[in-house]
């Protein structure tokens, strides 16, 4: 049993997680529940807009517990990280002591007391990392958010945290945790990271979802969309994300895109996507000129074609949707 809900199992997991409109596939559920029971670090590695970080905010949702973000970026630094001393108040303070006695004259002792004062712990301006390590139970859920943008200096560092859960301040010792942090990192895969870091963590590669798991995610974050237009929704981008069609573009729409295309839908008061609305809110899916120049409205019309086709296989029986190739000329 976990805090938040009861989850005994990666059925119970599942449910819990769909009831704040997170739908995982078992596999995904069976290695959070692992990393849960085992009390292991997550590492997640897959395209962006798989749904990696609103993992980790789902997680926290279900468990009751508060989600403390790393945002890692090239250049980070250990203090940003972990904890920084608050050398204003630091400075002050000294002043302040130093006043206070000079009359008297400051004895060895008394230097001894006053560098002891100046790293108390009021002095600590906690980072992530900290924080994680310092929640009351029942604990944290702490996400590093793309940590293959950090340098591998950052990782090093991690190591300690990720495999003791704990961590060294030089001034005040070693800090381990309270209550134990549900700890989740996530990776675009920009770069490979530190086998070190993998060896202490859990891995798993989340994929882009299948089209029924993605038309449940857009039926639940935009309940306003009709079955027709959530299903093409769905069917559209599974298919920019195969071949033929995906060889047109730099990147494939993620999840969010998807999202963010069916309320935007719903905001033109569409009822049903043609290639020309396709094509004046490509702007939604892609986020790349050329990908967006190359959604003319011969693709956009082939894209429609195989779709619908899509969908009729998905009634027909959940057959896997088949792509329609299009035309040479709507590709170029």
């Amino acid at each position: 049993m976990f805090e938040g809900v009861s989850v005994k199992s990666v059925d119970d997991l599942i449910s819990a997680l769909q009831s704040v409109g997170y739908y995982a596939d078992r596999r995904l559920a069976t290695a959070v529940f692992l990393a849960m029971r085992l009390q292991r670090p997550l590492l997640l590695e897959g395209e962006p807009g798989v749904g990696k970080t609103e993992l980790a905010k789902a997680l926290s949702a279900v468990l009751s517990r508060d989600l403390i973000r790393l945002q890692c970026y090239d250049g980070m630094e250990q203090r940003e990280a972990l904890y920084e001393w608050n050398y204003t108040a630091q400075l002050i303070h000294m002043r302040a002591a130093e006043s206070a006695v000079a009359a008297k004259g400051l004895s060895s002792e008394g230097v001894a007391t006053l560098e002891k004062e100046v790293y108390d712990v009021k002095y600590l301006i906690s980072r992530p990392l900290l924080q994680a390590l310092q929640a009351p139970a029942p604990g944290a859920v702490l996400l590093i958010d793309e940590v293959d943008r950090a340098d591998q200096p950052f990782e090093a560092f991690l190591l300690e945290y990720l495999g003791e859960y704990q961590v060294t301040i030089p001034e005040m010792g070693t800090v381990k945790a309270t209550s134990q942090p549900l700890t989740i990192l996530t990776s675009n895969r920009t770069r490979e990271l530190n086998d070190a870091v993998k060896r202490r963590c859990l891995y798993h590669w989340l994929d882009y979802p299948s089209r029924e798991r993605e038309l449940d995610i857009v039926r639940a974050r935009v309940p306003e969309a009709s079955e027709m237009l959530s299903a093409q929704v769905a069917s559209m981008v599974q298919q920019l994300r195969t071949q033929p069609f995906a060889g047109a573009f730099q990147r494939a729409p993620g999840i969010a895109e998807s999202v963010d295309w069916a309320k935007a839908l719903v905001a033109m008061d569409t009822l049903v996507v043609d290639p020309e609305v396709m094509q004046d809110t490509a702007g939604i899916l892609f986020k790349q000129r050329d990908d967006i120049a190359a959604m003319t409205q011969a693709l956009a019309g082939d894209l429609l074609e195989a779709a619908a086709a899509s969908e009729q296989d998905a009634k027909a029986g959940g057959l896997t949707p088949r792509p329609t190739p299009p035309s040479a000329a709507s590709l170029m």
